[in-house]
C-alpha cells in the first residue's frame, strides 16, 4: 500500500509558526514520527511539501497516474482559494483524507477542498497526522477485503 501526504503553504516552518496554534513539533519530526508509523503499519508513505498549489495538483495527478492507494493532505495556506486543488482530488480514483492541526471550524475557517476528501482529522494537533494515516489504511484494508 502506497500513500501520499501533500503538506501545503507554510507546512514547512511548523514548529516554528505560531506554536501557539501549531505547536513545536518541527516539519522534520513530524515526517520522521509518520514515517515511523507506516513502516509500522506496513505501507510507503511519500512526503511532499509545497508552497505552490499548482505543484500539489501536479504531484497528485502523479501519483493517481502510479495508482497511488491514498492521498493524506493538509491544504494549510491553499485552504481558502484552493480550487484547483479541490477539482484535482475530485478527479483522481484514490481516496483523500483532509487535515488539520487545529479545529479549523472553532478557528471560523471553512475549507474549499473538504468536499473532496472521504474525511478530515481536526483539532488534535499533530496527532491529526496520525489519526489520518491510521483512518486510510483501515479504510483501504477494509476496501481490499469487501
Amino acid at each position: 500500500m502506497k500513500l501520499l501526504l501533500i503538506q501545503g503553504a507554510n507546512m514547512e516552518y511548523l514548529g516554528r509558526r505560531q506554536p501557539e496554534l501549531y505547536g513545536t513539533t518541527t516539519a522534520k519530526d513530524l515526517d520522521s514520527i509518520l514515517r515511523r508509523h507506516a513502516k509500522e503499519l506496513g505501507v510507503t508513505l511519500d512526503i511532499l511539501y509545497t508552497n505552490t498549489e499548482g505543484e500539489a495538483v501536479s504531484a497528485i495527478y502523479r501519483a493517481d497516474r502510479a495508482k497511488i492507494d491514498g492521498i493524506l493532505f493538509n491544504p494549510a495556506g491553499f485552504l481558502h482559494a484552493g480550487h484547483a486543488l479541490r477539482d484535482c482530488l475530485r478527479s483522481i480514483s484514490a481516496p483523500a483524507i483532509e487535515i488539520h492541526i487545529t479545529n479549523i471550524e472553532k478557528r471560523g475557517f471553512g475549507s474549499v477542498t473538504a468536499e473532496a476528501a472521504v474525511g478530515m482529522v481536526a483539532g488534535f494537533g499533530v496527532d491529526s497526522y496520525v489519526l489520518a494515516l491510521e483512518g486510510m489504511v483501515a479504510r483501504l484494508r477494509k476496501a481490499a477485503t469487501a
